[in-house]
């Protein structure tokens, strides 16, 4: 099962891109994943769970897989997700 997120900002590229290892930050810390960056790709994992974050121009794009166990959680991880991006991207 997989999670597709698309978040419109309108931020400077090297602004977005702080934005996005702030929310990265706050993720390692509230679930314990590990993450790095590719460019602009912020790639992150944790046991059932796995995907990437991108900056891009006026878009944040968010795509993970998640296990079978997290799988039944998947409207609540991306509500999760849309509220840590609206807080860090609005």
């Amino acid at each position: 099962m997989s999670i597709n997120i698309r978040y419109p900002h309108d931020k400077p590229q090297e602004e977005a891109r702080k934005l996005a290892e702030k929310v990265a930050e706050d993720l390692s810390r509230e679930f314990s994943m590990t993450y790095h960056w590719e460019g602009d790709i912020l790639h992150f994992e944790r046991t059932g769970v796995s995907g990437q974050l991108s900056v891009v121009p006026g878009e944040v794009v968010v795509e993970a897989k998640l296990g079978f166990l997290l799988s039944a959680l998947k409207p609540r991880i991306e509500s999760e997700v849309k509220k840590f991006l609206g807080e860090n991207f609005a």
